[in-house]
């Protein structure tokens, strides 16, 4: 229960008395509760989940330190609530206003009568920012599982093959892992590759093409990310070239990682290395973002980013360098932020490939 008591002091830091989290991620997070609907209410001393009958028995089976209440029809979950809400004690809740919807605050606001609800933003950002030892042990366990992927689909990266079928292969060696792809894979080639978030088509690999892939594994409900830009067939000094530039960023970026830089300091360092090769100008995203239950959760590398990095943060570092007409590179890994700076927990090697 130490995440409870981490959002306990949160919310005595913003007097508030008590919370009602709805968003299924940040269920997830302080129960270990993996259905698709519940609420939790946390109070100074009080910690309940709620759900329906539908998730009776796995509710219990995955929040065994939790007191669980479950209601059924004829009951409406809105009515169990608020007979919750009073038999604790509370009068003044809590809730997530950058995920609680406008209808759904108006059937609170109706239904909850003597109970003031009090909109709390980002509530749970820093709380989930920071991991502790089990999500860290899952983030490695999909970073393994995501290097062992890219070994694998490398020697299926050849002339003649389609994007969309090494798309399908990463998904499926997940599946076969007994994990799945935390976001929908990027596999973009030649021109295509120019398109940071491209979706892969029906495409076949060229000589000479930059092929870029961009994937990560989700074990226990964490996520892994990572991108590697290939050059298949032949590398000319131009491709060879922009992948040093965006290498040298990410390199540099890395090396300066540490706790008490911003997230905008970091992001300025990959940019400096970038125009080292008159290239900066080709990188419009940010340098990266938090990684955990989302595959881009909280925290972000960027150039308005105010995030100020802490130990036990997971982020990504992914320069690109972007060039209609002629293609893309990009390079991407997770990284641990430690108490003195910082560690790559992927380790797909980052010179450049000619397949």
């Amino acid at each position: 229960m130490d995440r409870v008591q981490r959002l306990r002091n949160e919310l005595a830091s913003r007097d508030l008395e008590a919370a009602l989290i709805t968003d299924t991620l940040n269920v997830r997070y302080l129960t270990g509760f993996t259905g698709s609907f519940a609420q939790v209410v946390v109070g100074p001393t009080q910690a309940a989940i709620i759900t329906d009958s539908r998730y009776a028995i796995q509710v219990r089976e995955e929040c065994p330190a939790w007191d669980p209440r479950t209601f059924a029809s004829p009951v409406r979950g809105i009515d169990f609530l608020r007979d919750t809400l009073t038999e604790l004690g509370l009068c003044r809740v809590a809730f997530e206003a950058d995920t609680v919807t406008y209808a759904e605050w108006q059937r609170w606001k109706e239904a909850l009568n003597g109970i003031e609800l009090a909109p709390a933003s980002n509530l749970m950002d820093k709380l989930r920012m920071v991991k502790d030892a089990s999500e860290l042990d899952a983030i490695r366990q999909a970073c393994g599982m995501t290097e062992a992927c890219f070994e694998y689909v490398r020697p299926l990266i050849q002339v003649g093959v389609a994007e969309m079928d090494l798309a399908l292969e990463i998904d499926f060696y997940f599946r076969r892992q007994g994990a799945v792809s935390a976001f929908d894979v990027i596999a973009v080639s030649g021109e295509r590759s120019a398109r940071p978030h491209g979706k892969p088509s029906e495409r076949k690999l060229q000589a000479g093409d930059f092929l870029t892939l961009d994937f990560g594994a989700k074990v226990d409900g964490y996520c892994a990310d990572i991108t590697r830009t290939v050059v298949v067939g032949q590398a000319s000094d131009r491709h060879r070239n922009i992948h040093q530039a965006v290498l040298d960023a990410q390199r540099s970026a890395i090396e300066a990682m540490r706790p008490g830089k911003t997230g905008h300091e970091i992001d300025q360092i990959a940019r400096e290395a970038l125009a080292k090769y008159d290239m900066a100008q080709f990188f419009g995203h940010g340098l990266g973002h938090g990684l955990g239950l989302l595959v881009h959760d909280f925290g972000r590398l960027g150039q308005k980013s105010e995030t100020v990095l802490e130990p036990n943060m997971v982020l990504t570092v992914e320069p690109g360098v972007y060039i209609e007409g002629f293609g893309g590179c990009r390079i991407e890994d997770d990284v641990l932020i430690t108490e003195t700076g910082a560690e790559k927990l992927t380790d797909a090697g980052t010179q450049l490939l000619v397949l």
